[in-house]
């Protein structure tokens, strides 16, 4: 526990750091760059439940591609996961979950999740653009490492691999 939080506190000092070191986004277009970037609404927050006792694969849709989201950390935050703006799900400590997109151009982000610290929350995060076409499967993965995160797309060895070594997450979104 005391290693998570020391996690939390040098994310939220390095999150905080950058963002007051770059006044270039001004704070009214803060909502629509992370809406731009993916995200969803900074207000809409997640309960997750992950276990080790499966380890579920996608069933692919016809006409969609599916996307796995893992968090390869085991002290990571409540980690929510947003595309073109709206939320799909969240991510608690290793764990991972998947959804379906439609082909084309899309922005994925992820946010750490916190009520305590909601504005510093809002900048710890990353962001990528993803091209899905039908029919495949792609694996994202959120490394931290040196105070730092790093989102990434995963080959499928290392996908089926992060599959099997880490906890299954389901998430449901928090009633106001």
């Amino acid at each position: 526990m005391r290693a998570r939080w020391r996690v939390l506190c040098s994310i939220i000092f390095l999150g905080a750091s950058l963002v007051l070191a770059d006044p270039a986004v001004p704070q009214d277009d803060a909502a629509a760059a992370r809406t731009g970037a993916g995200c969803g609404p900074s207000g809409q927050m997640f309960n997750v439940q992950t276990t080790d006792l499966k380890h579920p694969v996608g069933q692919q849709e016809p006409d969609k591609a599916l996307v796995y989201f893992f968090v390869d950390f085991v002290n990571a935050p409540t980690m929510r996961v947003g595309v073109d703006g709206n939320w799909v799900g969240a991510n608690d400590g290793k764990s991972y979950f998947f959804f379906q997109v439609g082909p084309g151009e899309h922005n994925i982000c992820t946010e750490w999740q916190s009520g305590t610290f909601k504005k510093s929350s809002e900048r710890v995060g990353e962001a990528m653009h993803l091209t899905a076409e039908a029919g495949k499967t792609y694996y994202l993965r959120l490394n931290f490492s040196y105070q730092r995160m790093h989102l990434e797309l995963s080959d499928e060895a290392e996908g089926h691999f992060l599959i099997g070594s880490s906890l299954f997450a389901t998430s449901q979104p928090k009633k106001k």
